[in-house]
């Protein structure tokens, strides 16, 4: 399975590119890239070994980040395609997590990668739904939902 080439995170503000799962300037973090998938976004991801919850299976906390962060890369994906942009042209919003919830369906294989996709839902002009879906091996192992919100102005005031 190949990585998203051209993700969103990538062009991420540098003030705000450290996110633990998709800043791209975290040398510590996960690094999840969301790209277009059609309509859809997707996230591809191989946890590490110490991703792990009991051998052969991964820890439930990084499936989460994998959700919540997929959420926020695709409400950005999709408002800047909203406002008449190509990933890379202009530099895209930045949304927060306003809500979060996850359920785990079958236990998580370690040594897979991981495929986050969503469909997206505008509920408000600033926030949008994405419904997730994580596959394990073409297997849904878990699915969430993320309401992700545009990143008040406030959050650069406490650099």
């Amino acid at each position: 399975m190949k990585r998203v080439e051209i993700a969103i995170q990538d062009y991420y503000p540098d003030d705000f590119a450290w996110c633990y799962g998709c800043g791209r300037l975290n040398e510590s973090g996960h690094h999840f890239r969301t790209g277009w998938h059609g309509e859809q976004t997707i996230t591809i991801y191989e946890p590490l070994p110490e991703h792990k919850a009991i051998p052969g299976f991964v820890y439930g906390g990084l499936v989460a980040s994998l959700i919540d962060c997929h959420g926020t890369g695709s409400a950005a994906l999709a408002l800047h395609k909203k406002n008449g942009h190509e990933v890379g042209a202009e530099t895209p919003p930045r949304f927060v997590t306003g809500s979060l919830s996850v359920d785990y369906l079958k236990p998580t294989p370690q040594g897979v990668p991981l495929k986050a996709i969503g469909t997206l839902e505008e509920i408000h002009p600033k926030k949008w739904k994405v419904h997730i879906k994580v596959f394990a091996n073409d297997i849904v192992c878990a699915k969430g939902e993320v309401v992700a919100v545009v990143m008040p102005s406030t959050f650069a005031e406490n650099k």
